[in-house]
């Protein structure tokens, strides 16, 4: 059955500072830069919080973590565990499998491997990896990709996490080359589905292309000015999503002004009626 949730980057102003991971080109090292904001709500209070709002699932931003020492890993993983939610995915929003400098490729994959520790202790059935940054035209680079995300997943495996990946940056970019690399990948990759992510007149149809092979969509609407969304372009997604049979996570995202909350409360009206698709929608 499909179900409700929210990805933290929809409340990225309530939950303290963020952590970006970059490289640092001098020193050939990963720095973490941190972004200071207000804290309204701590990430070990957010899955009840969530919960009681209604939703059934959270993923997480690799920049929302204030700790990964193993002590907080735990509080985090039984805090889901109260709260009677699911911990779906760890979003790494660090790392480019296909560069060409085999330095910083091999240290962004031991990065990776890091966080699918992290998403181990912590109870993350998934950890989104990013592809790469290179064209998705670029054949070399899917294959370099592919070699780098089925060490990933055989890393991950008996550690009971699933490596998925993105339509996110370059490589991935069109439902082409997310199919290619999954292909590559011995159809072992699962995807994830974002609807901003896709660019141009064949969106509707890429997006229609990955989501049977994807363990969440990212619900991504175009919002105006005031951060309401865009209903007849959002319902174009949705049903390409429900044309496919998909069952599984919808994530809601919203980055606009205002309340964050009720920022998600526009996107959801609009949202549920699709959790258990009808006639009326295909």
């Amino acid at each position: 059955m499909s179900y409700l949730s929210i990805s933290t980057w929809s409340l990225h102003r309530l939950l303290g500072p963020l952590r970006w991971t970059g490289w640092d080109t001098a020193s050939r090292v990963h720095l973490t830069r941190e972004q200071d904001q207000p804290q309204v709500l701590a990430l070990l209070e957010l899955p009840a919080e969530a919960a009681r709002r209604g939703y059934q699932a959270l993923e997480v931003c690799h920049f929302h973590f204030p700790s990964t020492e193993t002590g907080y890993l735990e509080e985090l993983r039984q805090a889901f565990v109260a709260a009677g939610i699911r911990f779906d995915t760890l979003l790494l929003d660090y790392g480019n499998l296909t560069d060409t400098d085999a330095l910083r490729q091999e240290a962004d994959i031991a990065l990776i491997r890091k966080w699918i520790q992290v998403a181990s202790l912590c109870g993350a059935k998934q950890i989104r990896v990013i592809a790469g940054e290179a064209p998705p035209t670029d054949e070399a680079a899917i294959q370099l990709s592919a070699g780098a995300l089925t060490e990933l997943l055989e890393f991950a495996a008996p550690l009971g996490v699933q490596v998925v990946t993105e339509n996110f940056r370059q490589l991935t970019s069109t439902a082409a080359s997310c199919l290619q690399l999954r292909e590559k990948t011995g159809h072992a990759l699962p995807l994830i589905t974002d609807f901003g992510n896709f660019q141009g007149a064949a969106k509707y149809e890429e997006i229609g292309m990955t989501t049977p092979y994807s363990v969440s969509i990212h619900v991504k609407p175009k919002y105006d000015e005031q951060g309401i969304p865009d209903e007849q372009e959002l319902q174009l997604c949705l049903r390409a999503v429900a044309e496919s049979g998909y069952r599984g996570a919808y994530v809601l995202i919203y980055d606009g002004p205002g309340d964050m909350w009720e920022g998600l409360e526009r996107v959801r009206r609009l949202v549920e009626p699709y959790l258990q698709p009808s006639s009326a929608h295909l």
